[in-house]
């Protein structure tokens, strides 16, 4: 349940509200809006009684929450949230590109794309130094090498770092180079992982697992918001279906359902998608039009020669070409594409 404070309410009630709280063995969390607090009630719902808080000074009224997630809510948190990733904002009015390798291959192919895709208009960088794929005998990344090579990239261009985090003993490893931690569509319920990437106090780029529903996905970002990180980024990156023509099926429909029932802010990876660079374009106009805060795209300057997922990967001048198509609808909509941010450093 959510308890709304008096517009007028004192730091001491507030205060008073949430030792409540503890007290009968909830767990607390705050949002101060602009113009009141409210107070998220997290734990057993049986075990609530919403008299005993709204008898309290200070408690306008006490709602329950129809969604069973509480935290990623719309209900609990009305407002967009805005997600920093090294000076990068993520959900306000400004559409945002991250764009990189599918994995970091080498010292001359990570810096050759991060160049390229900076140039081209993207904001922060992504590539993948410890790779999970369906085979055991595919290319598994550089590992921490791979790590120091984008923290290197990072250094050269300005651009932050976004990279995939597998384990929860990899977290505290990964959150030494990375801005934001992945959590890729596999792990997607991997709880242990959720919660330590969420402790790790990291921005966390969370993927819609390949069969789950829009709920499951928020109850996943659950797990990380209850760490007591609100830094959470949602991803539709396609399904499972039984189509064959695409390598998953694109669900636009996600994006507007997403934006309704969370105020978290919802990107669209239009690469593993569609498993083919000619439709990755057409897709991400399409979630720019749907309202999406940005896109996560792979890039490499010779996908023939990609040790992984090359079919799907744009050419630069391609990627250069979308972000210049992406500026022109953001426009339409009265929206725009973030113009170049100087990187400021994780406290």
């Amino acid at each position: 349940m959510m308890i709304v404070m008096q517009a007028q309410a004192t730091e001491e009630e507030i205060q008073q509200v949430l030792e409540a709280i503890r007290s009968r063995g909830f767990q607390p969390h705050i949002s101060r809006g602009e113009e009141r607090v409210v107070i998220g009630v997290v734990g057993e719902a049986r075990r609530a009684e919403p008299d005993a808080f709204l008898r309290l000074p200070g408690v306008a009224r006490v709602v329950p929450l129809s969604r069973p997630y509480k935290l990623a809510s719309r209900e609990f948190h009305p407002e967009n949230r805005i997600v920093h990733v090294g000076g990068v904002p993520i959900g306000g009015d400004e559409v945002i590109f991250i764009a990189g390798p599918c994995s970091v291959e080498s010292r001359e192919q990570m810096l050759e794309t991060a160049f390229a895709v900076k140039e081209a208009g993207a904001h922060i960088l992504r590539g993948g130094a410890f790779k999970p794929r369906t085979s055991p005998y595919s290319f598994q990344g550089l590992g921490e090498y791979g790590l120091e090579l984008l923290a290197e990239a990072r250094e050269a261009t300005g651009l932050p770092v976004v990279t995939e985090v597998m384990a929860p003993e990899q977290v505290d490893l990964v959150a030494r180079y990375a801005d934001m931690l992945q959590i890729g569509a596999r792990n997607m319920q991997n709880y242990a992982l959720l919660r330590a990437a969420g402790a790790s106090g990291k921005p966390v780029l969370l993927k819609r697992g390949m069969s789950a529903t829009l709920d499951e996905l928020l109850l996943a970002a659950e797990y990380i918001l209850s760490t007591g990180n609100e830094q959470v980024v949602l991803c539709e990156r396609g399904i499972r279906t039984f189509e064959t023509a695409t390598r998953n099926t694109t669900d636009i429909n996600a994006i507007p359902a997403l934006k309704a029932r969370t105020s978290l802010p919802v990107l669209l990876d239009p690469s593993h998608g569609t498993g083919h660079w000619a439709y990755v374009a057409p897709v991400a106009r399409a979630a720019v039009a749907a309202g999406a805060d940005g896109l996560i795209v792979e890039v490499h300057p010779r996908p023939e020669e990609a040790l992984s997922d090359g079919g799907q990967s744009l050419k630069p001048e391609r990627f250069a070409r979308l972000v210049q198509e992406a500026r022109a609808i953001a426009h339409a909509l009265g929206r725009s594409v973030l113009h170049e941010v100087p990187y400021v450093a994780a406290d």
